[in-house]
């Protein structure tokens, strides 16, 4: 499949307070759905998602890396960007600084809360598809 990019007059939207809706796949080929907090990776054009390991969502695209994401501008809900895409890579590097870097954007605190029980994962998105 091809590679699509994040158009660049919809970067700002990765500078506010955007929740975007993460689709995953379970095991049994059901849809699973999430709002997350969103980011984006402009030198490497990837979405980033955050999450802790165990979670459904990490689970499910540790066996099926497909995924869909859909977000509007907290601003104008009539202005959106929808992804089709595939998780690339899992990594847990520097995701415990990713998600306090996301906590003082989404909720204006230093550090994230409330404790992390596991570990943070960073879900890096390539987007094949761009609406």
């Amino acid at each position: 499949m091809d590679m699509a990019s994040i158009p660049d007059d919809f970067h700002d939207l990765f500078e506010k307070e955007t929740f975007a809706h993460v689709a995953t796949l379970t095991e049994d080929g059901l849809p699973h759905v999430t709002p997350v907090w969103i980011d984006y990776d402009e030198a490497d054009d990837r979405l980033l998602v955050n999450t802790e390991r165990g979670r459904q969502k990490e689970r499910n695209v540790r066996s099926d890396p497909s995924v869909g994401v859909s977000m509007t501008d907290p601003d104008d809900p009539y202005r959106f960007l929808s992804v089709i895409g595939e998780v690339e890579e899992l990594t847990t590097e520097g995701a415990r600084e990713h998600i306090d870097e996301l906590a003082r954007r989404y909720q204006d605190v230093d550090e994230y809360q409330p404790t992390i029980e596991t570990e943070r994962v960073i879900l890096r998105i390539r987007a094949d598809q761009v609406l």
